[in-house]
């Protein structure tokens, strides 16, 4: 049995890596520190470190409720009182 290397051969086209995530129907964007944490408006939220250096946009659907999104799923609300994140249902689960 023949190794891959043997048998493939290298793609012609170079990766150059993923683009940027962007949110344009979002109010702003943010980076999770690498401690899994939002900052804005200096108050820290802890997110996930699952998130760590990752962008996530950010929508305000009430004055100090803010929604958090990572790419087209809605993770939760920032209460920037409370300086909490409550999520939502799980946005990865099956949809019935």
């Amino acid at each position: 049995m023949a190794c891959p290397a043997s048998v493939c051969t290298p793609s012609p086209r170079p990766f150059s890596g993923l683009p940027e995530i962007e949110y344009p129907f979002h109010d702003h964007d943010a980076l999770i520190t690498a401690c899994g944490r939002l900052c804005m408006h200096r108050k820290k939220i802890n997110i996930s470190t699952v998130l760590a250096g990752q962008r996530v946009g950010l929508k305000e659907v009430e004055d100090g409720i803010w929604l958090v999104s990572f790419m087209q799923y809605d993770l939760g609300y920032v209460d920037l009182e409370a300086r909490t994140l409550q999520t939502v249902d799980n946005p990865f689960g099956a949809k019935l």
